[in-house]
């Protein structure tokens, strides 16, 4: 992963994970999901990252998840 992308949130949840990506590219925002839960355990979380220039946008819109 490039330099200029920051993590924004996190979730132990894979829909609400679907649901913030959801609700960043309906505001024009890339995003990538990274799945950092255990394969057979699913223990670990699921982060959203964004490019550096939408960090506060993306927060302010996914803080109420």
């Amino acid at each position: 992963m490039e330099k200029d992308w920051m993590h924004v949130f996190s979730t132990t949840m894979e829909h609400i994970s679907q649901i913030a990506k959801s609700v960043l590219e309906d505001n024009d925002i890339e995003c990538i999901l990274i799945d950092k839960r255990d394969s057979s355990y699913h223990f670990g979380e699921i982060e959203v990252y964004v490019k550096h220039n939408h960090v506060v946008r993306a927060k302010y819109l996914l803080k109420d998840l």
